[in-house]
């Protein structure tokens, strides 16, 4: 009975440390991240965990454990630590929906979504007195009135960087130079590539599964964190071309045909540091710089399997063919959140999307189930967080053009866009899953991807050490506004 009594002592006392060295880890990494609020309870969590081992060593060291009273309390420490654990380390019933990827979602008929009739679309590429903004308009007289008070408010952006004025400045011209290379790269004969001449009338021979290797390890030398492949699913291929860059007007309301079979999908991390200004200009350059990336990658990749012998198109910032949340989620990237967002295992929603479609024979990967659906319904956080009220906050999706899902209001969320200038980031910012991936996050993480009750108690644990709205995040010193100056909260 000694022995046993004395390996219980050891094994709690191993396990008291443990929970200690964690909760020292979670201090350090919420100092790391610059959280004010988070540093304090963390401090306070770390000095009780330390407290509550000290003394469970000297109580130890006196015996108490080993008189009745002691061996009661010991057990029963046993007993509470064993329940919490088969709580929140066993594995909840998998989400069979999300296992199925966007067919999941689908409770209806859907329809292609008619690119013309996107917010982007009809307030960046219509020019009033144009004959096609005359024919847009018949077609789709609800939108008029609306489209027509954002432009005399001053566009689909406003004044750019409005929010920081007057030190916009710098922000503004280094948002403007990555917005330089997608505009570049957008070309007809970039995204859809010829193969070089050296290549012409050739076709490498690949199985599917080396062209597969041969395709992800590329992405992601080229740049990517997460890259996938899907069947292309042509619900989520534009119907009619709506957006017009290049003067190519003749291409207005043209029906995009799906010529392609596959979709790689890759995603690219959006700084930690930079998303946590939002909605300031910082995260406007940090959002421009991964649209810019996902360019890059994309159009590569594109020639790559163009040089294989194989048709490619790439989707990016300035040439979307197709929708890029649907088809991630597809390729096993993530889950659709209720902030409208793709949101990944590794990097929450932080991130940006890029996607080559092609006919060269690839394997497909499958849809994951993470927890996001389920965390959704009880995390409202970027609902009550967002300022112009664009997040539905209810419970339960909704079925919209026959999908299941929270909807995003567009029309309000680009409005509020075009009164700061920025593209807000504000939801991204505040989202639990978007915790910079430190080893204390990293264990949280696992839990919540496989536990129902996990994703209750640190949803509820997020809004104690961060706040229900946290606070705008410290500017890195080359972005600020203004040298010297304080971070503002608008």
């Amino acid at each position: 009975m000694e022995v046993v009594i004395t390996i219980m002592l050891v094994i709690g006392a191993a396990g008291l440390l443990v929970q200690a060295v964690v909760g020292l880890g979670f201090f350090v990494s919420c100092i790391w991240e610059k959280e004010r609020r988070a540093s304090v309870f963390a401090g306070l969590q770390f000095l009780g965990m330390s407290a509550f081992l000290i003394v469970y060593l000297l109580l130890m060291w006196i015996g108490f454990f080993r008189t009745g009273l002691g061996l009661a309390i010991l057990i029963s420490g046993y007993v509470l630590a064993v329940s919490a654990a088969i709580v929140l380390l066993r594995r909840s019933a998998p989400n069979l929906q999300a296992l199925q990827g966007t067919r999941g979602l689908i409770a209806g008929e859907v329809k292609r979504q008619d690119e013309r009739t996107h917010v982007f679309a009809r307030n960046r590429s219509l020019r009033p007195g144009s004959e096609q903004f005359a024919a847009f308009y018949r077609e789709h007289p609800e939108y008029e009135e609306y489209d027509a008070r954002r432009r005399e408010a001053g566009g689909p952006l406003g004044h750019f960087g409005t929010i920081d004025s007057p030190h916009e400045g710098p922000n503004v011209a280094a948002t403007l130079a990555s917005g330089a290379i997608p505009m570049y790269l957008g070309t007809p004969e970039k995204v859809k590539p010829e193969p070089h001449f050296l290549m012409k009338g050739k076709r490498v021979n690949l199985t599917p599964e080396e062209a597969t290797e041969r395709i992800k390890g590329y992405v992601q030398n080229r740049g990517a964190d997460l890259v996938g492949i899907t069947e292309l699913n042509p619900l989520w291929v534009y119907s009619h071309r709506g957006e017009i860059f290049y003067e190519n007007w003749e291409d207005w309301g043209r029906e995009i045909k799906v010529e392609h079979k596959y979709a790689v999908v890759f995603a690219m991390e959006m700084s930690f540091d930079m998303v946590g200004t939002g909605p300031h200009t910082p995260t406007a350059i940090e959002s421009m710089g991964n649209y810019a990336k996902g360019a890059y990658i994309a159009t590569q990749l594109a020639s790559f399997i163009a040089n294989l012998g194989h048709s490619a198109a790439a989707s990016h910032f300035r040439h979307y063919e197709a929708l890029m949340v649907p088809l991630a989620v597809d390729a096993g990237l993530g889950e659709l959140g209720r902030l409208g967002y793709l949101v990944t295992k590794e990097l929450g929603p932080r991130v940006r999307l890029g996607v080559v479609t092609t006919d060269l024979p690839l394997i497909p990967d499958k849809p994951v189930d993470i927890g996001v659906q389920d965390f959704c319904r009880i995390c409202k956080k970027c609902a009550v967080c967002c300022p112009s009220n664009s997040i539905p906050v209810e419970k339960n999706q909704t079925v919209v053009n026959g999908l299941r899902r929270w909807k995003l209001n567009d029309e309000t969320c680009f409005e509020y866009w075009g009164k700061i200038g920025t593209d807000c980031n504000v939801c991204m910012r505040v989202c639990p899953w978007s915790h910079a991936r430190t080893f204390p996050h990293r264990i949280i993480l696992e839990l919540i991807t496989r536990n129902k009750s996990a994703r209750r108690i640190f949803s509820i644990m997020d809004d104690i050490f961060y706040g229900k709205r946290p606070k705008v995040k410290a500017i890195p010193k080359w972005a600020r506004f203004k040298p010297g100056k304080p971070v503002w909260e608008h």
